[in-house]
């Protein structure tokens, strides 16, 4: 849908000129001069307000005869990585206990310099690191299961136990000798149409699903780990698989409900509350005041509100869905535009069987 809307256009272009990643994936600016079309991040040069036209979708803009920007990539960058870092990824996940090199990335046709690039924006670690992870996460579990350290360290490629060790020791934060008891927190990263997301998991569920660019991520981070006594560290399992699939089947409105496990440490009372948001019902809307008398504390509105802030798991626990009593969109950490997206989205194939 092409916007028209004067407010919204002037929120759009402010946010243009600002950059601002919170509006990855709302709108998409067609620039009149140039036939091409951008995400609000783009780093090219900014056209007047006069010569553009925002959409809410790209393919509106490539059927109103624009081309994708080849700066900002918008129709790369607001669904998924490029191909070539999903490939390595891939390569990644089929040998788990290999290091991949620059020489093997190259046999695939796949240029280090741009995975490197795009692990350092996106993840904030080189690629290197990223493998480490990976293959120190399959060395954990091996190891809970029971195999030697010796042979798990040779499995994994590396030349001494020692260097396995030191390595191991400064990812979990224990010798793999005394790693048996030590919790770990898997995160990885999924695409979605708003924008990117970090997904963590421990052995007993989802514990975080947040957009990476969320305000205070690194304070749920710490808070996590200080409440789980564990260290995160990049890998996957069965529930960041299940997770993805669920979002992803949510995104494209065949899924409702959520049956991934979940694991969410806090208070009893912010518990009570994030599970009584689970209860509300796909494309429908409640108020804070009413939240708090479903969970029979009308007087807790405010403690409900920060209950909702401090919920760690969006969509899946769907804060998105509770409003201010006078309809307007409040306190989201993902973004009111992300707000008002999901419930949009949800209203939208609210009857689509």
């Amino acid at each position: 849908m092409r916007i028209t809307d004067h407010k919204k256009i002037d929120t759009y272009y402010n946010a243009l000129l600002e950059r601002n990643s919170n509006f990855v994936g709302i709108f998409f600016v067609g620039v009149k001069t140039t036939s091409i079309f951008c995400i609000a991040t783009c780093r090219a040069r900014k056209p007047k307000k006069e010569n553009v036209t925002f959409y809410t979708t790209f393919k509106e803009a490539l059927d109103n005869g624009f081309r994708p920007c080849k700066v900002c990539k918008p129709t790369e960058n607001t669904n998924e990585a490029p191909e070539p870092v999903e490939k390595a990824m891939a390569l990644i996940k089929q040998h788990p206990k290999a290091k991949i090199t620059d020489f093997q990335l190259r046999q695939q046709n796949i240029r280090p310099e741009v995975v490197r690039r795009w692990f350092k924006k996106h993840y904030g670690m080189t690629f290197q690191a990223y493998q480490r992870m990976y293959r120190i996460n399959t060395a954990f579990q091996e190891l809970k299961q029971g195999k030697k350290t010796t042979h798990t360290a040779f499995d994994m490629g590396y030349e001494s136990l020692s260097g396995f060790g030191y390595t191991f020791k400064k990812l979990v934060g224990q010798s793999p000798q005394k790693s048996k008891d030590q919790n770990i927190i898997l995160i990885n990263r999924l695409t979605t149409p708003l924008g990117p997301m970090f997904i963590c998991a421990t052995d007993n569920g989802i514990c975080l699903l947040e957009f990476v660019d969320r305000r205070m991520l690194e304070t749920e981070f710490q808070d996590l780990q200080r409440r789980l006594n564990a260290t995160i560290i990049f890998g996957e399992n069965t529930h960041i698989q299940q997770g993805k699939e669920e979002v992803k089947a949510y995104f494209e409105g065949t899924r409702k409900t959520f049956d991934v496990a979940l694991e969410t440490p806090g208070t009893d009372f912010q518990r009570h509350v994030w599970k009584a948001l689970q209860q509300i019902d796909y494309g429908t809307t409640t108020t804070y005041q009413q939240q708090a008398k479903n969970i029979g504390n009308p007087k807790a509105v405010r403690a409900v509100a920060a209950a909702n802030g401090y919920n760690r798991i969006a969509i899946i626990i769907p804060c998105h869905r509770v409003i201010g009593k006078d309809g307007k969109m409040t306190g989201y950490g993902g973004g009111i535009e992300r707000k008002m997206w999901l419930i949009r989205q949800e209203q939208t194939y609210l009857d689509v069987t």
